[in-house]
């Protein structure tokens, strides 16, 4: 007897469905079947901290030029020329939170030559070694096989739609940039780190130990400061995408990559029929968008120049996602580090305080730790905010009241792996997302 003729006698009969224990047994076995799977993609909680800042006071700035050993880096920011007073202020920030002690060289980078009105403002703006490089042309464009005017119209329709930024053409290009070419141009093929630096940035706390030197010492290959949401309409086919190749590749799934994931809580068969929607794989799974804002950066130029990346790259360029759709860098950026990276590699900076655009975090300075007496932290920063039992900052400025002005799920859904001790609502809010 068929399940469709079973289930028309039972509604015949006196008492209805609820009575039926077949039905009661497929129920459970559903049930059953949709908390094995959402299981799969469980985060264990791990024993201990993995994942605490690098120092959690000040430290004495070391002499400049630097007596300690110092990484293989650079500093990088594109910009163009008209944004030559944004770039200032941010070359101004960190030259007075970190670099008048370091003196990383900067490395300027513009799809069109630059003036010399933008050379001598920034110039005047660091003691550093600064260096103005061209973006080659061949990477600030359409790939070669794509259809141009088709290439354009959707960049039309896109921002006609009002997606954010979509109907910029050469933000289309920039995000295929940092998202490939970027990490090979010339301009940097001799540094194995960069930090990335945008205009019109803000640094409100003191960073007197190299970043650079501790990435390399905890082995880590990516550090980032805020986290956000993805906004849904720019990428609806992206993470299908990378998780195709990931699936294509044998890439099996680590925390970082489940901490990223949503389980669908539809049942088998019909969980794959999800798939057809966009930001799920084949399985019917979604990406729960969060990703790491690269407007900030610290990271190991090598891990993206490594084959994996550079052909999951090559796989999504050949789709037309970076034109057809508004796929961001940030966005790659974040799959690919929770796909090929272990947990242990990625890096939050919770003791920078950072703003930009209107979205900033702000540590609270550690209390006892601000070394007063210090003339080198004196002469960058004499006056701080408030030191609050528990803060990791250094003569922080800004109100470590108030650590961020942005919801932390995202933060904490993709520190989990990393994280003993989580907040509930990271869970409750799983449900809702």
């Amino acid at each position: 007897m068929s399940v469709l003729h079973r289930l028309q006698r039972l509604r015949r009969r006196r008492g209805g469905w609820h009575q039926s224990p077949f039905l009661w047994v497929l129920g459970i076995a559903c049930l059953l079947e949709v908390v094995f799977h959402a299981s799969r993609f469980r985060v264990p909680v791990p024993p201990r901290e993995l994942d605490t800042p690098f120092y959690t006071s000040c430290q004495e700035p070391p002499t400049t030029p630097p007596d300690t050993p110092r990484e293989n880096a650079a500093i990088v920011m594109l910009a163009r020329n008209e944004e030559a007073d944004k770039a200032a202020r941010s070359v101004r920030s960190i030259e007075q939170r970190f670099n008048r002690w370091f003196r990383y060289p900067i490395v300027f980078l513009n799809d069109e030559p630059w003036s010399d009105d933008f050379k001598r403002t920034l110039n005047a703006s660091t003691g550093a070694p600064t260096f103005f490089e061209s973006v080659p042309k061949e990477q600030w464009t359409f790939p070669s096989w794509m259809d141009k005017d088709a290439a354009r119209a959707s960049i039309k329709y896109q921002g006609d739609s009002g997606i954010l930024y979509a109907g910029k053409e050469t933000y289309h290009h920039m995000c295929r940039f940092f998202s490939g070419s970027f990490y090979n141009i010339e301009a940097l093929r001799k540094y194995k780190w960069y930090w990335r630096l945008e205009p019109d940035v803000e640094f409100s706390c003191s960073i007197t130990y190299d970043p650079f030197v501790e990435m390399a010492r905890h082995k880590k290959v990516y550090g980032f400061t805020i986290s956000l949401w993805e906004e849904k309409r720019t990428c609806p086919s992206l993470f299908r995408e990378v998780s195709d190749w990931k699936e294509a590749q044998g890439i099996p799934s680590n925390t970082l990559w489940k901490a990223g994931i949503d389980a669908s809580w539809a049942p088998w068969p019909f969980r794959s029929l999800l798939s057809w929607f966009s930001h799920r794989d084949r399985n019917g799974d979604g990406w729960n968008l969060c990703h790491y804002w690269s407007n900030f950066e610290i990271a190991d130029l090598d891990f993206f120049r490594g084959p994996k990346y550079q052909d999951l790259y090559k796989h999504l360029e050949h789709t037309g996602g970076f034109y057809f759709e508004r796929w961001g860098d940030a966005a790659v950026h974040s799959l690919a580090v929770n796909m090929l990276a272990e947990p242990h590699q990625v890096h939050h900076f919770a003791d920078f305080g950072y703003r930009h655009d209107w979205y900033y975090q702000c540590p609270a300075n550690a209390p006892g730790g601000q070394l007063p007496e210090s003339q080198a932290l004196n002469e960058a920063q004499s006056t701080w905010a408030e030191e609050i039992p528990g803060g990791v900052g250094c003569r922080c400025d800004c109100d470590g009241r108030r650590n961020r002005n942005h919801a932390t799920y995202c933060l904490n859904k993709l520190k989990a792996p990393n994280t003993a001790h989580r907040p509930w609502s990271t869970w409750f809010l799983s449900f809702i997302f």
